[in-house]
């Protein structure tokens, strides 16, 4: 069943747990999040995003996203991810996504604020909640030179920055960065601490593929209550690729499958997310 992803970050900011956010970009990675889903009774988010159109097309992808959170037995939230301007955050709406994140995280603060108050003011007479950014989320790079210019989030200006443009979640930049860890993480667990503080919106981790699951549990306890995941999914495809290679084409598709459905439980157990479609 299609949910509101405002309901379900609410609940599990005040559970202390995690809702999943998995971005899917073919048919293996869909079912395969929707098959972990319904296993374990967890609510998730799958997501689209620009990085992906090379890959498929979103206007005909979106119909199977669509379908498959409408027949699933747990609540789905479509989503799509980063947005870099408006009408790509239309085109996403058009075609069946129930919220939206706006990314201006590279702008000026100011620039940020008037963009995202924008995309919030335009969305919410929609009943479409908007996800910003504060600070900005490392691209995929080598972790050690992403961390030399890091733009952290800064605590004394979250409260502001949610306050003027009403945005309905806050991803956050603590040493988190997207794409393949070259190093271990070093998450800014002070910075969540305070922005957690200084907020009445859940709190997002983007970048967590790569993450220990201890840092994990504990960013977790400390607030957020929603995590993207992509590059998991991904590697474990490659990896089932790799141990099933001489396998027919539709026996490997269906390992595939199989495999992104495995890590995807992994992740919803570890984020507590698992059994709360029926609480």
């Amino acid at each position: 069943m299609i949910s509101d992803i405002r309901y379900w970050e609410k609940k599990a900011s005040e559970g202390r747990y995690a809702i999943p956010h998995f971005n899917v970009w073919n048919a293996e990675m869909l079912m395969g999040v929707i098959d972990a889903a319904e296993e374990l009774r967890a609510p998730v988010i799958i997501s689209f995003g620009t990085g992906f159109v090379g890959n498929t097309s979103f206007e005909d992808f979106s119909n199977m996203m669509v379908s498959m959170a409408k027949n699933a037995s747990v609540p789905v939230i479509l989503h799509w991810d980063h947005g870099r301007n408006m009408t790509i955050l239309h085109n996403a709406v058009n075609h069946g996504m129930n919220s939206v994140m706006r990314d201006a995280s590279a702008l000026p603060y100011e620039q940020n604020v008037a963009e995202i108050k924008r995309c919030v003011d335009y969305f919410h007479a929609y009943n479409i909640p908007v996800e910003a950014e504060l600070g900005h989320v490392g691209n995929e790079t080598v972790y050690e030179e992403a961390l030399a210019d890091y733009e952290y989030t800064d605590p004394k200006v979250a409260k502001d920055f949610v306050e003027r443009t009403g945005c309905d979640s806050l991803a956050i930049a603590i040493g988190n960065v997207h794409g393949v860890y070259s190093s271990e993480p070093k998450l800014a667990f002070d910075i969540l601490e305070e922005v957690a503080k200084t907020v009445d919106v859940p709190l997002v981790l983007h970048g967590a593929s790569g993450i220990g699951d201890e840092d994990i549990k504990k960013a977790i306890s400390l607030g957020i209550a929603k995590i993207n995941i992509h590059t998991e999914l991904c590697q474990a495809a490659m990896e089932a690729i790799n141990e099933h290679k001489d396998k027919p084409f539709l026996a490997l598709q269906r390992e595939v499958r199989k495999a992104i459905k495995e890590r995807a439980m992994y992740k919803i157990k570890l984020f507590g997310d698992d059994g709360k479609a029926d609480e």
